[in-house]
């Protein structure tokens, strides 16, 4: 009896979905169009050559041979020439450039006489990532002439060359990132940008399908559809949508491990990780609109949760640096838990073994969200809908 119940709701689902065009948006349209709007704003990987301008009081050789420097840098591009302070602060407030990097008067002069000239850069960290790549290339420069006086300095008085370098560098730094090697934005942001808004949409689209109902005033049929079992309408009712949601999900991992090649250690963990991330989103809609059985509070509270879990999952800031009252939110959405199996299973290339608590986390969020049926129930046979 219960599974002609389930099928049943099933199908009535199924015919829900594809009465309204809402669905197809939410579950497809909007998912897929993120997804490929996060892969290809960050295909380069990482942005390069940031607008900057060079502040040149000298105009010596010296002074042209540190700004064919800047121009040489990866991460800048000297578009501008400005001849004071003042014209290259007024082209940063207009936002022509980035930062800019101030010669002084007589630097030739001063670095020949064995004087200590200064050497000045400025950077506009209101955008954060340009003038931090801004204050990078300045100071790769700036580190770089610096050695190379010191090194023409030494020579001049009589030093070898031989002994010049271990002095000037008695430690030689290798530099060799783990997980991503390229330094690319787009490995570490795209796909955390990409689970958080599917975990936004899951939210919205499922308290949508439910509360629905309770607005319509149809839960009693729903319910009945189901022979009054809570678990089984529950169920069979979101079957469908985790189906979809499968599909445009596994979309999301072939677009990005397999078309745009990031680098993945186990993309089958990770298939598994998604599909569980599904439910427990799905989960967590679900316990939330059985709190709050409304569909406006419901939609404000899984909305407000989505939006600002891109912030306390630790996808912009360490969770370990924020205040405990704060970080104890970020433990509490699946996105969070998805976040880490990508860094550990995917780009970290760690064995499952070490995910395993993760995986344990989301599969948790379905029983939690088991416990508060009987509130749904209860709300589903006498609907009340309070705009």
């Amino acid at each position: 009896m219960i599974d002609v119940g389930f099928w049943q709701t099933v199908r009535r689902e199924i015919g829900r979905i594809c009465s309204r065009k809402m669905y197809l948006g939410g579950m497809i349209v909007v998912p897929v169009f993120m997804a490929l709007f996060f892969v290809s704003l960050l295909n380069e990987g990482l942005p390069l050559k940031v607008p900057t301008a060079v502040v040149d009081l000298d105009h010596s050789t010296m002074s042209r041979s540190i700004t064919r420097s800047l121009g040489a840098t990866e991460l800048i591009d000297v578009s501008r020439h400005c001849e004071s302070y003042d014209d290259a602060m007024d082209d940063i407030r207009t936002g022509d450039i980035f930062g800019f990097f101030v010669i002084p008067d007589n630097f030739e002069r001063d670095v020949l006489a064995g004087k200590t000239p200064t050497l000045e850069y400025y950077n506009n960290l209101t955008y954060f990532v340009p003038g931090t790549l801004t204050f990078k290339g300045f100071k790769t420069v700036a580190v770089t002439t610096s050695g190379s006086v010191v090194r023409t300095l030494l020579v001049s008085a009589g030093m070898s060359d031989t002994s010049v370098g271990p002095l000037l560098q008695p430690v030689v730094i290798q530099d060799h990132p783990i997980g991503n090697p390229w330094l690319s934005y787009a490995i570490y942001l795209s796909p955390t940008f990409i689970f958080a808004v599917l975990g936004l949409m899951i939210y919205l689209m499922t308290v949508f399908s439910i509360t629905i109902e309770i607005k319509q005033g149809t839960s009693a049929q729903w319910l009945a559809s189901a022979h009054d079992h809570i678990t089984v309408a529950v169920t069979a009712k979101l079957l469908p949508h985790f189906v979809v949601w499968s599909v445009v999900s596994q979309f999301c991992l072939a677009l990005m491990f397999c078309y745009n090649h990031f680098p993945c250690g186990d993309l089958w963990a990770m298939s598994l990780a998604i599909e569980l991330f599904i439910i427990a989103s799905m989960a967590f809609a679900l316990f939330i609109t059985c709190v709050l059985p409304n569909p406006r509070l419901a939609f404000t509270c899984c909305a407000l949760i989505g939006i600002l879990s891109f912030s306390f999952a630790g996808i912009s800031f360490p969770v370990q640096n924020m205040y405990g009252p704060i970080a104890i939110f970020s433990y509490l959405v699946p996105v969070r838990y998805m976040m880490l199996i990508y860094f550990t299973v995917g780009l970290d290339a760690f064995p499952v073994y070490y995910a395993r608590m993760y995986y344990v986390a989301l599969i948790i969020f379905p029983f939690v969200a088991a416990t508060l049926l009987w509130r749904l129930r209860r709300a589903c046979l006498k609907p009340v809908y309070v705009p």
